[in-house]
């Protein structure tokens, strides 16, 4: 029996970079800063920055509605993969491979969240204004197909 599971809860480091195949599948490739557990004393939070990769419509949506920041969280696996560089060398790859991506904040409210005891816990505090709209902003008119979830 083999089990290849990974659940990781972070920042992104940088903005998704969306691109599309020769056949038109969207692909975003990603990098999520994840806190370690532990932290010195006197030392600042230690993180580790993940490389990912998603497919199709969530790579859109990642790219459309997060950037370099927004905290999610990531389900996937993990997948090595090789090709040869320009140089002519071997390159190696390591990565998530995501099979769902939460999002777990809204965008208006990127960077505002409740610090946890280990920064893993992290919950963004979101709550409907008196119009129903999130994060002060206007309504907007979104189809139920195009949302992450």
């Amino acid at each position: 029996m083999s089990i290849n599971r990974v659940i990781l809860v972070g920042r992104l480091s940088r903005d998704p970079d969306l691109r599309y195949t020769p056949n038109g599948v969207a692909v975003a490739n990603f990098n999520i800063a994840v806190n370690r557990p532990f932290k010195k004393e006197g030392e600042q939070q230690q993180a580790d920055f993940i490389n990912g990769v998603v497919w199709r419509k969530p790579a859109e949506n990642l790219a459309n509605y997060m950037k370099k920041g927004s905290q999610i969280g990531v389900d996937g696996r993990v997948q090595t993969r090789t090709y040869e560089g320009q140089d002519g060398k071997t390159v190696y790859v390591t990565e998530v491979v995501a099979d769902s991506i939460q999002f777990l904040e809204s965008k208006g409210n990127q960077g505002s969240y409740s610090q946890g005891n280990s920064g893993m816990n992290s919950q963004p505090n979101v709550q409907p204004d008196q119009n129903n709209t999130y994060g002060g902003g206007e309504p907007i008119d979104i189809s139920d197909d195009d949302l992450p979830f």
